[in-house]
C-alpha cells in the first residue's frame, strides 16, 4: 500500500470524522491544559526559591531561650571566626512590621551597605541603588506590594513608622523595586542595618541571627558540632536540610496534582474505551470497503491508530500552547493560588518563562499512552469483522 494513499485516507477519514472526535478533542485539551499549567507552576516556582536558596549562606545560627528564639549577640561571631573552615561570617537583622491599616505585616530587612559578603539577593535588588543618596536621609526600598499600600494611604514620599517607645520614626520612600522581584519582595522592605534594628527594637550589640559559609563539604558537620560547643543554646539552620523541606513540599503537592491526574486519565481512558466501543454501521460499511480493495487488518489498525493519534497530538500541542499563554503571559490567576498557598498581602509575582523538556515529554507520555491504548481493542474488534459482513 503507497504512504501517499494511505495519508489521503487518513486525512479524508479525518475530516469525515470530524463530529465524532470534537467531543474528545476539547476534553483532551482541557485535561492538557490543566495538568500542564500546574506543572508550568510548580517547576517555575521551584527554581525560583532553589536559586534563592543557592544563593543563602550555609548555615544559620540563633540563640533559643526555653524553646523561644531570641536576639542573638554580636560578639557571638568573634567566637564563630575562630573555627577552622568558617567564612563570610556576618549578622543579620530582618522581622516583621505590623501594619494595622489593613491587617498584614510588612518583612523589614537591615543591609550593611559596606559590608562584602552581603547576600547576593540583596546586592541583586540593590543595583539600582546609589548608595551615597541612599544614606543622605533615613531611606528605605520597598517591594511593589507595600508601594501599592503605602499609595492607597496616600504615603508616597514617606512612612511614620512606629517605635518600640510609641515614637514615630520618618523614613524616606527612596525607591521601589522591580515587580520581577515580587516572587521574593513583595512585601520587603530593605533599609540601613542600623535604622532596621531602631525600628525592630534590636540592640546595637545584638542581631536577629548570624549566617556564615562552609565552602569544604566535608567539614560542615565538624563546624555545626564546634559551634554547639562554643554555645549550646542555639539552633542551626543548615541550608541543605531547607533545601530537602521545600523538597519534599513540592513533592507532597505534586504527588497531590498526580493523584488527581492518575484519577482524571483512568476516567477519561473508561470514557474513551466506551465511546469507541460503540462500533457503528458506517465504521462497518468504511471497514468492508477497505477489505474488498485489498486492505489488510494491520492496515486498518494502523490507521485508526494514526486518526486518533493525531487528534490527541493536535490536542496535547494546543492544551500546551494555551497553559503557556495562561501561566506566563497572563501569570496563572486563581491557579497559582495552589502552590503559594495564603499569602499575607496580595502577590501579582511575574511567572519567568521556565520549561523542563524533560517533564513535557513525561506528561505527553502519560496523556497519549492511556489515550491510544484505551482505543486499541475497539479499534481491533473493527479491523476483524468479516467484509461480506460489514457491506450487508
Amino acid at each position: 500500500m503507497k504512504n501517499s494513499v494511505f495519508l489521503n485516507f487518513l486525512f479524508l477519514l479525518l475530516t469525515k470524522h470530524k463530529t465524532k472526535h470534537i467531543s474528545i478533542f476539547f476534553i483532551s485539551i482541557l485535561i492538557v491544559f490543566l495538568s500542564s499549567s500546574i506543572l508550568f507552576i510548580s517547576t517555575t516556582l521551584k527554581k525560583e526559591i532553589f536559586s534563592t536558596l543557592d544563593n543563602q549562606s550555609d548555615f544559620v545560627i540563633q540563640k533559643i531561650n526555653s524553646g523561644k528564639i531570641e536576639n542573638t549577640p554580636i560578639s557571638w561571631i568573634d567566637d564563630f571566626t575562630k573555627i577552622n573552615g568558617v567564612e563570610k561570617i556576618q549578622q543579620r537583622v530582618y522581622g516583621q512590621y505590623y501594619f494595622m491599616p489593613e491587617n498584614i505585616y510588612f518583612t523589614i530587612v537591615g543591609v550593611d551597605l559596606f559590608e562584602e559578603a552581603v547576600n547576593k539577593n540583596i546586592k541583586d535588588l540593590l543595583s539600582i541603588l546609589n548608595i551615597s543618596d541612599f544614606l543622605a536621609k533615613d531611606s528605605m526600598i520597598i517591594g511593589n506590594g507595600i508601594k501599592k499600600i503605602f499609595d492607597k494611604y496616600h504615603y508616597f514620599d514617606s512612612y511614620d513608622f512606629k517605635l518600640f517607645n510609641n515614637e514615630l520614626k520618618e523614613i524616606k520612600i527612596f525607591k521601589e523595586l522591580p515587580i520581577e522581584a515580587n516572587i521574593v519582595a513583595n512585601d520587603l522592605i530593605i533599609m540601613d542595618i542600623n535604622l532596621a534594628k531602631e525600628i525592630l527594637n534590636i540592640k546595637e550589640d545584638e542581631c536577629t541571627d548570624i549566617v556564615l559559609n562552609v565552602p569544604n563539604n566535608l567539614e560542615r558537620q565538624n563546624v555545626k558540632d564546634q559551634l554547639i560547643l562554643k554555645h549550646s543554646n542555639t539552633r542551626i539552620l543548615q541550608k541543605d536540610n531547607l533545601k530537602k523541606e521545600y523538597e519534599n513540599m513540592f513533592n507532597y503537592k505534586g504527588g497531590i496534582f498526580l493523584i488527581f491526574f492518575i484519577i482524571v486519565i483512568v476516567t477519561f481512558t473508561l470514557i474513551l474505551y466506551q465511546r469507541y466501543s460503540m462500533i457503528s454501521l458506517g465504521d462497518k460499511k468504511e471497514i468492508g470497503i477497505l477489505k474488498a480493495v485489498g486492505w489488510s487488518i494491520k492496515d486498518i489498525i494502523k490507521l485508526k491508530i494514526m486518526e486518533n493519534f493525531i487528534v490527541a497530538f493536535m490536542a496535547f500541542i494546543i492544551g500546551v500552547i494555551f497553559s503557556y499563554i495562561f501561566v506566563f503571559i497572563l501569570n496563572a490567576p486563581i491557579l497559582k493560588n495552589i502552590f503559594i498557598g495564603s499569602s499575607n498581602m496580595q502577590n501579582d509575582f511575574i511567572f519567568n518563562a521556565y520549561i523542563q523538556i524533560d517533564t513535557l515529554i513525561t506528561l505527553f507520555l502519560f496523556f497519549m499512552i492511556p489515550f491510544l491504548s484505551a482505543i486499541l481493542i475497539p479499534v481491533w474488534k473493527v479491523a476483524i469483522i468479516d467484509s461480506t459482513e460489514s457491506m450487508k
